[in-house]
């Protein structure tokens, strides 16, 4: 992004702003280093608990930061918010990820090692999502889909941004591949793109299994699944998880066009 920072020693208080990132850094051993995070940030989920409160991810409480005095906060450029991140660079040490792909991801996890010195760790963690990731079988040929993420008005994923990687590495084409990175999408463009399969994430909407009968009408010849909104937005540790649960995805969608 264009930023240079400078570490002089290793960091002591750390600030997470990403709930992704926030459990990659439990995982990479740093749970005594952790100040503070975001009230999303959810995982793990007895650990979280005993940390400071910075706000949301896209409104942060810059008291609140003051008084943890962090020496590292990390932040990324889709999750969190231009002049918040503008004013913690005035203060503190301010690292950022940008993250599109799976490649993308293993850096930063690498590079986080070497920020907070468990670059063994890291480097474990990333090998094993790259492994894990190897062994995915995706669906061929591949299946139009529609990844939705809320609700009123509908909000579908679009192209350049890491949802849309990872339907591509399950074999789902996305139909909105052609729009920006989360377009709102009306009835009759659902209509109109006609997809084989669409995907209801349970976050940032909580889509539940009640939902599937206004999409079905709208495209009867769909197959519908709620899908854990995790595995597919979550660019940390979770990503050795998600190779697993993707591949499980992919079988029952197989499955379900199948029948």
């Amino acid at each position: 992004m264009g930023h240079q920072m400078t570490l002089q020693q290793l960091p002591q208080r750390i600030v997470s702003l990403v709930p992704s990132q926030t459990e990659l850094l439990f995982d990479l051993g740093l749970e005594e280093r952790i100040v503070g995070l975001t009230k999303f940030c959810i995982h793990p989920k007895e650990k979280v608990k005993q940390k400071t409160k910075i706000g949301g991810t896209k409104n942060f409480k810059l008291d609140v930061i003051d008084e943890l005095q962090p020496d590292l906060i990390i932040g990324n450029k889709e999750e969190n918010y231009p002049e918040g991140i503008a004013a913690l660079q005035e203060k503190y040490p301010v690292w950022m990820s940008d993250i599109y792909t799976l490649e993308d991801s293993l850096q930063m996890i690498t590079q986080l090692g070497e920020l907070t010195g468990t670059e063994a760790k890291a480097e474990q963690i990333a090998q094993g999502i790259a492994a894990g990731f190897q062994k995915l079988q995706p669906v061929q040929p591949a299946i139009p889909t529609a990844y939705f993420i809320w609700r009123k008005p509908y909000m579908a994923v679009g192209s350049d941004n890491f949802i849309d990687h990872l339907l591509q590495r399950c074999g789902f084409r996305n139909v909105f591949a052609d729009q920006p990175r989360y377009p709102e999408v009306s009835s009759d463009e659902l209509r109109a793109a006609a997809p084989k399969l669409i995907l209801l994430s349970s976050e940032p909407y909580p889509f539940q299994e009640k939902h599937f009968a206004e999409f079905q009408e709208l495209c009867p010849n769909a197959v519908i699944k709620v899908v854990d909104g995790e595995m597919f937005s979550w660019y940390g540790s979770r990503l050795l998880q998600a190779p697993a649960y993707l591949q499980g995805i992919i079988e029952e969608v197989e499955q379900g066009i199948a029948n």
